[in-house]
């Protein structure tokens, strides 16, 4: 499967596409409004930031607790039945006088089962398309999530000018409503990937089950930090240049959309193996010139090359999709959606943080010198392990020894039990 075509033709897709696309518009334009309300409520710029990241940062809690359910419930009604209980949240922070704390307390339990939720829509995604056509579906979800996040924040800014902050979250509410009744109608019922009821205990063991691979722990890692800390470059825009961040912002999101085009559509097989590392040092160098603080056409030339790297977490999707059971694929994908927006968040506070006791400058220059390390870091460690792997190495030579004695002292055994026994 190669042409974007071909994937509008596989049963499904379609219905499953535009799901997701209302369901992320829905969420831009119900978070800036919700953030613009709490920042009129309160006056506190953390307060703000933390109604648009609170989600993302609540997720760890749901990889660490719900995030079996993602293979253990029937998808398309785990689907509709989200995106109904977001439509219920976002409407009831809509309502005139909702203290603050209940805010945050409704935005903890958006968060939760928004954890379930990635891992129920990209599992479902692994049933649609085949394996081969995985890598380029993604391509087309990451390209539509960042066309409808630049709509959803362009006509969430217009509903907050011309209507009120409560009027984007009621839309954004009605947005999620019209995602449900697209799942229900569009998308077929299908048994769970997994037996068994969902539990916390049942989560756990899954996750470590897919930490403890040392190949799959690797791709988890180069999915959430290199790119989690140039996010964290990303949030300093605002404070970087005022009057022209929404301009960076836009030159990054052409960048991504370049990126997922490029390697989702363009990109032979057989290099896909290869490239993962070099497009994520290709994220990550560019943003080493805000060190010389450089002007606004230097600036969105960088942050434009830089971002077509982001295209690296397409191979490392399909990567992991290759070394993951398939009856845990919900929940291995559910795990790389939480743990990446999780580490988003924690990056922007980090470059915060970093920013508020240097400089902007200094703060994304030391951000994207830490991206560079862990991926030089990862490549390094798996470059070793493929070596390991290898005929003739140190490690397949121990390990082919221990199954011979192994199995030596099987046939040892089997010849004993054979023998006739003297009474």
């Amino acid at each position: 499967m190669r042409t974007y075509r071909e994937l509008f033709r596989t049963p499904e897709f379609t219905p499953f596409f535009v799901t997701v696309a209302v369901q992320i518009a829905a969420q831009t334009m119900a978070g800036l409004g919700l953030a613009t309300l709490v920042y009129r409520d309160t006056g506190s710029p953390l307060l703000s930031a933390l109604a648009m990241f609170g989600p993302s940062l609540a997720q760890v809690l749901g990889a660490a607790t719900l995030l079996s359910a993602a293979d253990r419930l029937p998808p398309r009604a785990a689907i509709v039945g989200l995106a109904l209980l977001f439509a219920l949240c976002t409407a009831a922070q809509a309502a005139p006088g909702l203290p603050v704390a209940a805010v945050f307390a409704v935005l903890l339990v958006q968060g939760l089962i928004g954890s379930v939720g990635g891992g129920v829509r990209f599992g479902l995604l692994g049933e649609i398309l085949s394996r081969d056509g995985y890598l380029l579906g993604r391509s087309l979800l990451n390209m539509a999530v960042g066309l409808c996040q630049i709509g959803g924040f362009a006509a969430g800014g217009l509903l907050v000018a011309l209507l009120s902050p409560r009027g984007a979250l009621l839309t954004g509410a009605a947005l999620y409503l019209a995602a449900a009744l697209c799942a229900r109608v569009g998308l077929s019922r299908r048994a769970p990937r997994a037996a068994g009821r969902p539990s916390v205990t049942e989560t756990w063991r899954v996750n470590g089950r897919l930490w403890s691979s040392p190949a799959r722990r690797r791709v988890y890692l180069a999915l959430w930090v290199p790119n989690g800390l140039i996010v964290g470059c990303e949030s300093l825009f605002v404070p970087y240049d005022p009057g022209h961040a929404g301009l960076l912002f836009s030159f990054a999101a052409l960048g991504m959309l370049a990126g997922d085009l490029a390697v989702g559509r363009f990109l032979p097989k057989r290099w896909r193996g290869r490239l993962g590392s070099p497009l994520q040092a290709l994220l990550a160098a560019p943003f080493l010139l805000f060190a010389l603080d450089p002007g606004l056409p230097l600036a969105a030339a960088a942050i434009t090359v830089a971002t077509v790297g982001y295209g690296a977490s397409l191979l490392f999707q399909e990567r992991l999709m290759a070394l993951t059971p398939e009856e845990l694929s919900g929940q291995a994908l559910g795990l790389h959606a939480s743990g990446m927006l999780t580490l988003q968040g924690v990056s922007a506070a980090l470059a915060g943080v970093l920013a508020q006791h240097t400089s902007v400058t200094a703060a994304m220059a030391l951000l994207a010198g830490g991206s560079l390390a862990v991926t030089a870091a990862l490549a390094y460690a798996e470059e070793r392990g493929t070596r390991d792997r290898k005929p003739g190495s140190a490690l397949s030579l121990v390990t082919a020894r221990r199954c011979e004695a192994g199995a030596t002292g099987r046939s040892r055994r089997r010849a004993e039990h054979a023998k006739p026994r003297s009474r």
